[in-house]
């Protein structure tokens, strides 16, 4: 996978701040679609939503979303946000889950926390995540906080550092930007979603990467249909190892 799409100053920032803000990935047109297809995909799983990975307390979550509709392919396909998780994972990379979290009123705050335990080696990273903002991220709507450089304190967890990760960090920052974004961030970077003080639903969607070597959060060739993959291409059906 090729990092041709990434400035040199963009490679700077991603190595050195551990993630990446890419504005105007979404259109309206596309953000409306997907909206209102994961809007339908809540009504119609209940309580079942997100079971294929994870379930929430307080957030609303959605899983194998690449099964559930062509909408969703932009997240697998965007040749800018895949050159930045190229430059993360050094090429050698695979969809591990493409799932959705609406953070709700009222909730959403988590500890700070990697996607990864420690590393064996500092600087040979295992995950990259990339977030995609389907409503505002703004201070007050459970924005995702992360301590910029915090992939380079070698083999290091928050926990190791910090008495309680769900405290705010001096260094930390919020990562704020508008619908239609896309965020890259190295999931080795400490970060963590923040308390929804606002009386709606913050929505995102998590398409997250992992180095092939690696199993994935969720096996994609056991939860895609043949109808799906059939209408993959060739490209696609490699990235998600199907």
């Amino acid at each position: 996978m090729s990092e041709s799409r990434l400035t040199e100053e963009e490679k700077r920032t991603l190595d050195r701040d551990g993630f990446l803000a890419i504005e105007n990935v979404l259109d309206g047109a596309q953000l409306e679609a997907i909206r209102a297809r994961l809007d339908e995909l809540l009504a119609i799983e209940g309580d079942e939503a997100g079971k294929e990975v994870h379930q929430e307390a307080g957030a609303d979550r959605l899983s194998n979303l690449v099964n559930k509709g062509e909408c969703f392919r932009v997240c697998v396909s965007h040749p800018k946000v895949l050159s930045a998780i190229a430059h993360v994972l050094g090429g050698d990379m695979k969809l591990s889950s493409l799932n959705a979290r609406f953070a709700k009123p009222g909730e959403g705050n988590q500890g700070l926390h990697a996607d990864w335990g420690r590393l064996d080696k500092p600087g040979e990273f295992h995950v990259c995540n990339s977030i995609w903002l389907l409503d505002d991220f703004t201070p007050t709507n459970g924005a995702t906080r992360v301590v910029p450089g915090s992939q380079l304190r070698g083999t290091s967890l928050p926990q190791d550092e910090i008495e309680d990760v769900r405290m705010p960090h001096p260094d930390e920052i919020m990562v704020l930007g508008k619908a239609g974004s896309v965020v890259v961030f190295n999931s080795h970077t400490w970060h963590g979603g923040t308390l929804n003080r606002t009386n709606q639903r913050r929505r995102a969607m998590h398409s997250y990467f992992c180095r092939r070597q690696h199993s994935q959060q969720l096996d994609q060739r056991k939860f895609l249909s043949p109808e799906t993959v059939d209408g993959l291409s060739e490209p696609i059906r490699v990235l998600l190892d199907v």
